[in-house]
């Protein structure tokens, strides 16, 4: 059976879980714009995927309207003032920074200073909705509850070993023990959280009656966050990265994410001239993967916190460069291939309004429930993305006391020379970058609509959400054909499930030129386009 991408013209959502999309909807059909609308899903996905992402998480926005450039805003949290490798060594920690409990809870959590950031823009798209009525839904779900979902179910049972005895996991997260589907799952103090939010507004949570909270409770659980910390915080605005690809403009966000890697691959297979490949068969997929192993490499040798870098990586981007790395690959061999970036739980949404405004962001915890502990008084689950950082002091991403994490965190969002908008994008750790060169190339390559391009078959490099090996992921659906063709060529493979959820949960909203959306949901997922 062959899905169909979803229409409309006056408005589109899409986000992996169904209730975030519709709670984007209802504020597209209240008059509000897509940073208001996107502003609601944001909230509501935070409450009904919390295995995935958090308001103790981070977040990259990107969006443009037609008459405007793009322009992104970096919701990342800093490491703790306290933060260096001699706290850890004090703990006994020398090696790596542990996955889990209050020494991995050691930066700040950014996503509500995004939402601030966004609000304040959609304010001057002539957005009037109060943040009562978007963070309503959200509120709702965490006070009455939301059926658990199999990926929520599967996620605490595989992981449940290394969290039950974190402070506040058990309790929050497994009452009566691993969570059935279907059963329901409530977050009192969350809502209690949100609706203070609502009330006292986003800056609460740094600086206000929930920011001491918060300290209080980062402190008993033994992170090294101290209100200091929550004070410094600021989401910022940043100038997005820009592609200039034959077929238009692709945008992307700059470090500490790594933006630079999915557009390099996108522009590796431009001068490729990936579009003559066959879209299902072998030479596609090498060309795929070979353009990702020489993005990976320029991205794992420059990308850090921009204020430690000493490269502009929109040079980077330059056609000259960009034919250089191309001129690398083998159409034949696999080049040999290292270890990839560590896995991630992230949501990836997007949002396009009436008014052709787009916005494509992302959401994340980093690890499944993050750093595990959940905050006593405010019921916030802490992400862990500063486990990333190393304790090598030459390590181009080592710890640094208010050192930003590298990111895999990246929203997509591309203008065509034909007039179509694209907003599209994945969750997943070394997937995004790949996921998106899939659904980009699909859709303005080989003119598949948004939900052929999203269903289809798909590939994975390295590391990614549940996945440990770094070897050639491939879902069954390619034809036994492909895959001997790709082994004859010197790649390691893995065979993975028809719609194995290892591969990400991507989305994607096309906008054409007579104003007609197209959407399409990852049938990976438990999400859903939601139109009018």
């Amino acid at each position: 059976m062959t899905l169909r991408s979803i229409t409309g013209t006056r408005g589109m959502a899409v986000a992996p879980h169904a209730l975030a999309s519709q709670s984007a909807l209802e504020v597209l059909r209240e008059g509000g714009n897509a940073l208001e609308a996107m502003m609601a899903a944001a909230a509501t996905i935070t409450v009904v995927y919390p295995h995935m992402n958090s308001i103790g998480g981070d977040s990259f926005w990107l969006f443009h309207t037609p008459y405007s450039g793009p322009r992104g805003i970096d919701a990342c949290g800093a490491a703790a003032r306290a933060a260096s490798t001699e706290w850890y060594a004090a703990r006994g920690i020398a090696q790596a920074i542990p996955f889990r409990g209050g020494v991995a809870a050691n930066t700040v959590a950014g996503t509500v200073g995004g939402w601030k950031l966004a609000h304040s823009i959609g304010r001057k798209w002539g957005g009037r909705m109060p943040l009562r009525r978007l963070l309503a839904d959200a509120i709702h779900y965490a006070e009455h509850g939301i059926a658990v979902t199999a990926s929520q179910s599967s996620a605490t049972a595989a992981k449940h070993g290394e969290l039950e005895s974190q402070p506040g996991f058990r309790a929050t997260f497994m009452p009566g023990g691993i969570p059935a589907m279907g059963s329901v799952f409530r977050q009192p103090r969350l809502a209690a959280t949100l609706t203070r939010l609502a009330s006292a507004g986003f800056d609460d949570f740094y600086r206000g009656r929930l920011a001491q909270a918060i300290a209080r409770d980062l402190a008993a659980a033994g992170s090294p966050l101290a209100p200091d910390d929550l004070r410094r915080h600021r989401a910022r605005f940043v100038m997005p990265l820009v592609l200039q690809h034959s077929l238009g403009a692709i945008y992307n966000l700059p470090p500490p994410t790594q933006g630079i890697a999915s557009l390099l691959i996108l522009g590796i297979l431009d001068a490729l001239e990936v579009g003559k490949a066959a879209p299902a068969g072998a030479d596609y997929v090498h060309l795929a993967v070979e353009a990702t192993k020489r993005a990976f490499a320029v991205r794992d040798h420059v990308v850090t916190d921009p204020a430690y870098m000493t490269v502009d990586v929109q040079e980077l981007l330059a056609p000259a460069k960009i034919r250089q790395l191309a001129r690398n690959v083998d159409r034949a061999r696999a080049a040999r291939w290292g270890a990839g970036r560590a896995p991630a739980d992230t949501v990836w949404m997007g949002v396009i309004d009436g008014k052709g405004r787009a916005v494509s962001m992302i959401q994340s915890l980093y690890h499944e429930f993050g750093a595990g502990i959940v905050l006593e008084e405010s019921g916030i689950t802490w992400q862990n993305r500063g486990c990333s950082f190393a304790l090598d002091p030459v390590a181009l991403n080592c710890l640094r006391p208010g050192r930003k994490p590298f990111h895999t965190l990246n929203p997509a969002l591309a203008v065509l020379r034909d007039g179509r908008t694209i907003a599209y994008g994945t969750m997943g750790g070394d997937g995004q970058p790949q996921t998106q060169a899939a659904v980009f190339t699909r859709i303005a390559h080989f003119g598949m609509d948004p939900q052929q391009a999203v269903s289809a078959p798909r590939w994975l490099l390295g590391r990614t959400w549940g996945q440990t090996s770094d070897s050639l992921k491939l879902e069954s659906r390619f034809s036994t054909g492909v895959v001997a063709d790709l082994a004859r060529r010197g790649h390691e493979m893995e065979v993975l499930g028809e719609y194995d959820e290892a591969m990400g949960h991507a989305g994607a909203i096309v906008r054409h030129t007579n104003g007609v959306m197209e959407g399409g949901a990852d049938p990976r997922s438990d999400g859903c386009v939601a139109a009018f």
